[in-house]
């Protein structure tokens, strides 16, 4: 199926059901979560606002993977293919509840609060549109510009080296040109 020929209707319940989505995985991890260690506050300060890294919590999962969405097999019916397995992601952000299957490594950290800054931005209504629409514009998971925004930004941070930039700046800039 070409995602592309979707109503606007459809796409726009989608996403309203992803924001569902993303506001109840917060709510349901949030009481699991924890600040950002000393360490790594540190190594994020130069590229991320105090607001940021204050508000950022993190949950490491053990033995329990994040679950996908319910309305999946909605989509799957629509004939939308290769979505995103939730369980095979490395980290999954719900606003500024950073959720991961594996120990934190500062790359990782990095992405999943670049994510944290384009909510802090868009605001969750707005992320979610700009997820769905991303995902249909492009077919798939490494299309999605919020995606391919945080991975530029995370191999800046990782070939930088020590280089400080400022990700509230980059995401701000990336949001004025992709409208």
């Amino acid at each position: 199926m070409d995602l592309k020929t979707l109503p606007p209707a459809m796409v726009s319940q989608l996403a309203t059901m992803v924001e569902e989505y993303i506001n109840s995985s917060r709510k349901k991890y949030a009481p699991q979560t924890v600040p950002l260690t000393d360490a790594q506050r540190n190594t994020m300060q130069p590229f991320f606002t105090d607001s940021v890294l204050d508000s950022a919590r993190l949950c490491l999962l053990h033995g329990i993977r994040v679950p996908n969405p319910s309305m999946y097999s909605m989509a799957k019916m629509m004939g939308i293919r290769n979505l995103p397995d939730f369980s095979d992601m490395a980290a999954i952000t719900f606003v500024d509840v950073i959720v991961s299957h594996q120990e934190f490594t500062d790359a990782l950290l990095f992405h999943e609060l670049v994510h944290v800054v384009q909510y802090a931005q868009m605001g969750l209504k707005e992320f979610a549109a700009r997820y769905v629409n991303g995902f249909i514009q492009g077919g798939s998971y490494e299309e999605i510009p919020l995606e391919k925004n945080a991975y530029l930004l995370e191999s800046r941070f990782s070939q930088g080296n020590g280089n400080p930039f400022s990700v509230d700046d980059e995401v701000r800039q990336w949001c004025t040109e992709k409208i």
